[in-house]
């Protein structure tokens, strides 16, 4: 079992005591990741990095890991098994020696 999973089941009764996991499939939470996402996106709009509003964007980024959340769950992935997973396969994609200090893409290292 994940390290995320008691947040998941915590989404989960959340959603069901509502009936809303009718509208929880794949394609309308991965919209809903980009929305949110947007909606981030949007604190950070016409400021400097750092004057975003910090509570907003707690709020904002928590809606994001939400529905990622459950659409990991959806497909029955381990959240915490699918991002090493991922950090695996960029440490091959960007080796250190070839990486460090530059955020050139990994065919153009």
């Amino acid at each position: 079992m994940s390290d995320f999973s008691t947040v998941i089941q915590k989404l989960l009764i959340f959603r069901n005591e509502r009936d809303w996991a009718q509208f929880h499939n794949p394609k309308d939470l991965a919209l809903a990741i980009s929305v949110e996402a947007n909606e981030l996106l949007e604190q950070f709009l016409w400021k400097g990095p750092d004057e975003a509003d910090r509570e907003k964007v707690k709020e904002e980024l928590a809606d994001v890991f939400a529905y990622a959340f459950l659409l990991a769950d959806k497909y029955q992935f381990d959240v915490k098994e699918i991002v090493l997973e991922k950090i695996k396969k960029n440490a091959e994609k960007y080796p250190v020696d070839k990486a460090k200090g530059t955020a050139k893409k990994y065919n153009e290292l």
